[in-house]
């Protein structure tokens, strides 16, 4: 049984997603991804958007419809690549996306070979997934010339009671909110003296 989410804001405003069911690919509440978009509004315009462990694509599809100009999604579970193909395709999204059916640690290594960079990353691995929280925001922290544009920010989604590291190598939490259970860290590039 699918679950239904929407998108909160923007050219697809009101549009229903899909998503999986269950804590795997559990989607961002409606009322998280508004207090994320909010905080983040004076980014998202022409913003770069890496959407990691991205289940339904329902974050990066909100970053698309707030005028991000690109989003790479990336996920690796069969079940959440097919509702998220399906949710681009239900709203007549054909460009300014790129889907990466891989590991996220896998994918960043190449982007940073790339020198590919992004101005918002969003990650929210399942909450079961501890260790990929430092993982990934350890490979954020100490390869950050090769992925992180220029005053990018870093936003992981996490369990309340989870408490994230306040610096994973050059990243430093500049923000928590708490909501429900939920929880967002928000970390920059930390500043040298």
């Amino acid at each position: 049984m699918l679950v239904s989410v929407r998108i909160i804001a923007g050219r697809f405003r009101s549009r229903t997603l899909q998503a999986p069911p269950g804590l795997a690919t559990r989607p961002s509440s409606d009322r998280l991804r508004e207090t994320l978009f909010n905080v983040i509004a004076g980014c998202i315009e022409g913003a770069a958007f890496l959407d990691l462990y991205a289940g339904s694509g329902a974050v990066g599809i909100e970053a698309l419809s707030r005028g991000s100009a690109r989003v790479e999604f990336v996920e690796r579970a069969p079940a959440a690549l097919k509702v998220l193909r399906c949710n681009l395709e239900k709203l007549g999204i054909i460009g300014g996306f790129r889907i990466e059916s891989a590991s996220v640690a896998s994918v960043l290594k190449r982007l940073i070979k790339e020198n590919r960079q992004f101005d918002l990353v969003f990650l929210d691995p399942p909450w079961d997934a501890a260790a990929e929280y430092a993982a990934t925001l350890g490979l954020l922290g100490g390869s950050v010339a090769g992925v992180l544009a220029p005053e990018a920010m870093v936003i992981a989604e996490h369990r309340r009671k989870e408490r994230l590291e306040d610096r994973y190598g050059a990243l430093e939490r500049r923000r928590l909110l708490e909501q429900g259970d939920a929880a967002l860290s928000f970390y920059a590039v930390r500043m040298l003296p």
